[in-house]
Formats: structure tokens, sequence, C-alpha cells
């Protein structure tokens, strides 16, 4: 970079300063475009700017003897708070966001629609037209029902883990009410209240609430064995018939009524430990 270029610092700051003059803070440096012209940045101090910048560029013809500003600008630097990316509205409405009294039109190109029956004028034919389903002005294409299909199975399908648990699916359910058309093989609604009351699930979806479920049987919890805490045999210990004896140890005479006492029979000396042939009766 020419010298000329990059000692411009004062040069830029003048510049600034003329249009923001308690805005400009340190200068953060200098970067060379071409060899005619460098930007200077300045740090931004206006108030919501954080982490902005200000860009002077400067320029010089190679037999210039000072450079001159050619433009300024004010521009986010790398930890700048900028607001995030332009997202157009129907690209930011997800499912759910529709309120009462909200309007969502579909695009004009929707892939999921196709134009459906077109009316004849006669009145014969579209009434029974109508009737078959085939007086909408557009129907779900084959990419539509695709998409929705995946969605459906995805949540209320048999890889869920209600379904996994179940113990049947609802095929076979009575609360099952089959979708017509095209789904109607593999998706219907459900209509018990307890169950995924008024949502598509797929036919090998399942839950505890299957028409079909049988309670299991038994006065007691399904696991376990019932326990009658009244049932308790009470045992009442007679006190022990067996007298001490004259020679017996004081330990022995002041047992407790109940408890077990050793007698030996034949001891000729108190002091004097014997092992009883046989245990006392």
């Amino acid at each position: 970079m020419r010298p000329i270029l990059a000692d411009a610092v004062d040069v830029a700051r003048r510049a600034l300063l003329e249009l923001e003059p308690s805005a400009v803070g340190a200068h953060l440096g200098v970067i060379a475009e071409d060899e005619s012209a460098a930007t200077h940045r300045f740090e931004a101090t206006l108030p919501g700017y954080r982490g902005w910048q200000w860009a002077v560029v400067v320029a010089a013809a190679p037999d210039a003897e000072h450079a001159t500003v050619s433009e300024s600008a004010l521009l986010p630097g790398p930890d700048a708070l900028v607001a995030p990316d332009f997202v157009p509205w129907e690209q930011r409405i997800r499912p759910g966001d529709l309120a009462p009294g909200d309007l969502l039109a579909p695009a004009v190109d929707d892939p999921r629609l196709v134009p459906g029956y077109i009316a004849t004028g006669d009145p014969v034919v579209d009434e029974v037209a109508f009737e078959v389903g085939l007086g909408r002005a557009k129907v779900m294409s084959r990419q539509g029902r695709e998409e929705a299909a995946r969605r459906w199975y995805t949540e209320w399908g048999p890889e869920s883990d209600m379904a996994r648990a179940a113990p049947s699916t609802c095929g076979s359910c009575g609360f099952y009410l089959p979708l017509a058309g095209s789904m109607r093989t593999a998706f219907g609604v459900c209509g018990n209240a307890m169950g995924a009351d008024g949502r598509v699930v797929h036919t090998s979806y399942g839950c505890g609430a299957h028409s079909d479920t049988v309670l299991p049987g038994g006065g007691g919890s399904p696991l376990y064995e019932a326990y009658d805490d009244a049932a308790v045999e009470v045992v009442t210990m007679e006190p022990s018939s067996i007298e001490p004896s004259s020679g017996a140890d004081e330990h022995d005479a002041a047992a407790p009524a109940g408890a077990a006492v050793s007698v030996d029979e034949g001891r000729s000396d108190p002091d004097e430990s014997q092992t009883p042939s046989s245990p006392p009766r």
C-alpha cells in the first residue's frame, strides 16, 4: 500500500467529523482497495449501533501529492448487532399460526393443488359430478397427498411410542373412521375422545383405548397377587415350664420367662463346664 494512502487517517477522520462530530471513535485500520484507493475504518459510537464501523475511502492518483476522500459509509463490523435476513411472510408462517378470522391463500403455483372438475353448465351433469367429488375447482395433487401422508405417518404411524405399546391397531378398532378416496386404504380419523380424537391416524397406529381392549380379570392387581393385611396369624408364647436347679448359674436362673434354659444333669462341679449328652426336655 502506498504511504500516501495509509497515512491519510486524519483526512478520513475530518470527513467523518463533518457528518457526525461526536460519533467517531478510534481508528481500527486501513485496507488497500487497489494502487490508488484505500479504506480507513473507525469505530462508530452512535447509540444503538454496537459493533458498527465507519468506512472512509480515500484516493490518490499516481502523481498526487495528497489523498482525497471519495466516499464514506456506516457498515456493520464482525460483531455488529444486525437484523436477521429478511424472510417473506409466506415462508414465515408455520402450522398452527392461523387464528380465527385470518385468511391464508395458497401460492399461485402451489404444487399441492391441481385443477379439478370444470362445470359443464348442465345442471344434471354438474349435480351428479359434485356428488361424486368432482365439483371442486381444485383438488390435491399426488405430491400434496404424499406430503400429507408423510406427516401423518411420522406422528401417528406404527413407529410411534404409543403404537409400539398398543395391544392392537386402528384398522381393527370400532372408533376408526376411514378417509375417502385414495387415502382410504392407509388412513382414517380417530373418533375416540380418550384416544387420538380427531387426528388422522394410520391403520397400523394404535393406542390403549382400542375398542376391543379387555381389562385383566381378578380382584387384585394384574401384576401382583392380592395382599390381605388383615390375614395375620397371632401366636401366643407360653412361659417355659422348666425350673432352674439349685446348682444352676445365676445367669440361667435370671433368664426371662419363655427363654430356653439349658440345665446340665449330674454336674458334680459347678465350676467345671460340661457338655450335656442330650438336649434337655
